[in-house]
């Protein structure tokens, strides 16, 4: 189950993200690049230097760093981080 603690540790593609201002659905991670399907197309932006704001599956909003999930999704599933929040 995917909690404000165990994000980093997850796949986020499926979750709803807002950053800077655009809001819609995770569809496309890559390790510097997430991409969000908005309303007028998917738009792309960079995990360094950028703040995310993921809405879990219970609807809680948890706030994360662009710094703290950028490696590959693969790589950040298999990794154990110890406390982030």
């Amino acid at each position: 189950m995917i909690t404000e603690k165990n994000l980093i540790n997850h796949e986020l593609i499926g979750l709803k993200a807002e950053v800077n201002g655009k809001t819609g659905e995770v569809v496309l991670e890559t390790k510097n690049m997430l991409g969000i399907r908005a309303e007028n197309g998917i738009k792309r932006f960079p995990k360094a230097g950028t703040s995310f704001v993921f809405t879990l599956p219970n609807g809680k909003k948890v706030a994360v760093d662009g710094k703290r999930i950028s490696s590959r999704a693969e790589d950040r599933i298999k990794s154990k981080v110890k406390k982030w929040q």
